[in-house]
């Protein structure tokens, strides 16, 4: 039997699920955010984990560890937009007086369920955004949004169910800020992320919604060196697979999908060139997307009705070499 345990990060609980492959631990009290993947076939962690003496920068920006939650995504322009009659004002965090990220950070998300079997376990969390001030104040429509996590094997899947707790249509969106390691080789790894161009910025980043073409970016398609690369870059996905492929030269490595139903987009960020990091970042939406004047089939925004249950799903799988 497949088991989940429970352990401490900084006095905060940490359930971590295991399988023979990985151990994968959460922390919901601390945004619900999968802090640590420890691979034990190949004796390496997966992801940027923060180290318990980071306390007070993860507090300030747990967004630059593990698989952190953007709800919404990207930049919106003066953290303001309106939707459906109601007025929408998000706390300005940008050198440009724009909002980044969305009001997900270090929220308390409560664990409602932990189920074990042979093949695999599962965790359940939820958080109702009404519980937190900070977040009804920017995003007056009040959401449940629930997680569950099932390892089985060398598989990871992230299911998200959100449920519409108001009176009146509302705009959503959700990105993934994935921080997976290269352990200072970036001339072993290869990325392949299949898309159809990139979006163009305008002067305070916020993307303007035109596609571009791809140029030198091509080699994505086909498996880019990510040695010399400095990604801070948004694709359109277009009619592509929505999975990504992080190969190491001796043949292991992983593959990241999400449902292509909802993730348009794809983010790639490195931190600057390329030596510890790569950040794989699906998104349901284009940043600024309620402002965007662009039809929801572009962005991305989905709209919630109430009382609707929508759910999104992402696959996490690692790959081994043959000899394994």
């Amino acid at each position: 039997m497949k088991k989940v345990t429970k352990g401490q990060w900084n006095g905060y609980d940490t359930y971590t699920l295991h399988s023979r492959e990985l151990d994968v631990t959460l922390l919901p009290r601390l945004g619900n955010n999968v802090i640590s993947i420890r691979d034990h076939i190949q004796q390496r962690d997966v992801l940027r984990c923060p180290d318990e003496s980071e306390l007070d920068f993860y507090l300030q920006k747990p967004y630059h560890f593990g698989i952190p939650l953007l709800i919404p995504p990207g930049r919106i322009r003066r953290g303001q937009f309106t939707y459906a009659g109601q007025d929408y004002q998000f706390d300005r965090n940008t050198a440009n007086d724009n909002h980044i990220h969305g009001l997900h950070r270090t929220q308390a998300w409560r664990v409602s369920d932990i189920e074990e079997d042979d093949e695999g376990c599962t965790i359940t969390t939820e958080f109702v955004t009404s519980d937190d001030p900070d977040w009804i104040r920017q995003f007056p429509v009040p959401l449940k949004l629930e997680m569950t996590l099932r390892l089985q094997g060398a598989r990871l899947e992230q299911t998200f169910r959100i449920s519409h707790l108001g009176d009146r249509p509302a705009p959503f969106g959700l990105g993934l800020h994935t921080w997976f390691l290269l352990d200072g080789q970036p001339d072993k790894w290869t990325i392949t992320l299949p898309v159809a161009g990139t979006y163009g910025l305008d002067e305070e980043l916020i993307t303007t919604g035109e596609i571009m073409p791809l140029d030198g970016l091509e080699q994505l398609n086909r498996g880019m060196k990510l040695q010399g690369t400095n990604f801070d870059t948004m694709f359109h996905i277009g009619d592509n697979p929505v999975q990504a492929t992080l190969m190491h030269d001796q043949g292991y490595g992983l593959v990241y999908s999400a449902d292509p139903a909802y993730f348009k987009h794809w983010v790639l960020y490195t931190k600057g060139e390329a030596d510890q990091f790569l950040c794989i970042e699906p998104y349901t939406w284009l940043p600024n997307a309620p402002n965007s004047g662009l039809p929801n089939e572009v962005t991305g925004l989905i709209e919630l009705q109430p009382e609707q249950t929508l759910e999104l799903q992402l696959q996490l799988e690692m790959i081994y070499p043959d000899a394994t």
